[in-house]
């Protein structure tokens, strides 16, 4: 089992993905986690789905039921993507970047790619980690396009051909 455990890992090095940071509020306090493991789930209703380790610190506020975001980061955000995912917790992960409470309650960071705020109306337990999910009730968007990717260890940028009739993925 440990031999397919890491070649898992290694494959799933090979996996780019966006760099989200999910965040939330439990009326006192906020919480905020860097993450990739995060999906679209459905247009009807519109909903995400966010997978988070027991052991995380936003872990006992979601299991609460409590709302959350999901910001998705552009190439300006790589340092607050490094202190989400630090030793660093609570307040002190809010301090480096500026944010505001959406309509939903719960933090969301200007100047992301996009915020996605959502009630959290499910959670499924599978090993370490539980997936919540959520109905999507707000989305602030930015004007650029420009994600902050993850991928072999290390942060990137996508570079899609800009040209007119440049073919669309199969």
């Amino acid at each position: 089992m440990d031999q397919v455990i890491e070649q898992y890992r290694q494959a799933l090095r090979r996996l780019a993905k966006a760099v989200v940071v999910i965040t939330s509020f439990d009326g006192q306090s906020r919480y905020a986690m860097a993450a990739t493991a995060v999906s679209e789930l459905s247009f009807e209703p519109p909903s995400m789905l966010i997978c988070v380790n027991r052991s995380a610190s936003l872990y006992p506020v979601l299991a609460a039921k409590a709302p959350f975001a999901v910001n998705i980061l552009s190439q300006g955000h790589v340092d607050l993507a490094a202190l989400c995912s630090s030793a660093v917790k609570g307040e002190a992960r809010f301090e480096t970047a500026a944010w505001r409470m959406s309509s939903a309650n719960v933090p969301i960071l200007l100047g992301s790619q996009a915020s996605i705020s959502c009630s959290n109306v499910h959670q499924i337990d599978h090993g370490s980690h539980s997936i919540f999910l959520g109905n999507v009730v707000d989305v602030s968007l930015s004007d650029g396009i420009d994600p902050l990717v993850y991928m072999n260890g290390a942060y990137g940028r996508v570079e899609l051909a800009r040209e007119a009739g440049s073919r669309p993925p199969p």
